[in-house]
């Protein structure tokens, strides 16, 4: 093979080389749940969904594909637009699980196409639209964090728990450590806020993260009412 050659082998290599770490490479997938008591309970408040107020229970805020050093790839196909006639038998369950507390009161369609626009469409290596919304929801039914938190007698009651407390019941639960993100309330009181547990890149399975969410908790915080 001459010069020539070896420059164009050179370039189709490093195409590929360049190909196989576009933005829908990822490493991992953080499952974020959240609490709506503590989305609620902050200055800015809340509106709950047009089909009323949401169980007291976990939400899902969403699927995010992630890179093992902490970075994460964002709206990777402007062309790939959220129809929401891929998710029609979806849709209840989504308004009871992944419902929306963004003002003003809303069905929860632009919650949702704004989580499959910024970090859906970086996941379609793996999954298309209805199989992002419907392994989200089958990993937050299996996560089951209200029922772990109950059963080690963290209740949603106002009162304050140990954040060591917290995790090892939801390790005990699903088997591996979550990262844990708090906020604030009008009276500054750190509250439960967000669950982040981590799925492989099938997004089916949990798996140990290989790095957690850099939000702080104190060692005791607020377990709000909803």
């Amino acid at each position: 093979m001459g010069p020539k050659g070896w420059s164009i082998l050179k370039l189709l290599m490093f195409q590929g080389l360049f190909l196989s770490h576009s933005q829908e490479d990822f490493d991992f997938f953080y499952l974020v749940l959240q609490w709506p008591g503590a989305y609620c309970d902050t200055k800015r408040s809340c509106c709950y969904p047009t089909s009323g107020k949401p169980a007291a229970d976990f939400g899902i805020h969403g699927l995010w594909p992630n890179y093992n050093d902490g970075s994460y790839p964002s709206n990777c196909d402007p062309d790939s637009e959220f129809d929401k006639s891929q998710i029609t038998d979806l849709v209840s369950s989504l308004k009871k699980t992944w419902p929306t507390l963004a003002c003003p009161s809303n069905e929860g369609f632009k919650f949702w196409k704004h989580e499959w626009e910024k970090h859906g469409t970086c996941s379609q290596s793996v999954m298309d639209q209805h199989d992002y919304f419907e392994n989200s929801l089958k990993l937050r039914d299996r996560a089951n964090l209200l029922q772990a938190l109950t059963k080690s007698g963290i209740k949603p009651d106002d009162k304050f728990y140990d954040l060591e407390k917290i995790r090892n019941a939801i390790k005990d639960a699903i088997g591996f450590t979550p990262g844990i993100e708090c906020n604030k309330d009008p009276e500054r009181n750190d509250q439960l806020h967000q669950i982040y547990i981590c799925v492989d890149t099938s997004g089916t399975e949990f798996i140990e993260c290989p790095i957690l969410p850099r939000g702080r908790c104190p060692s005791k915080l607020q377990f709000a009412k909803f």
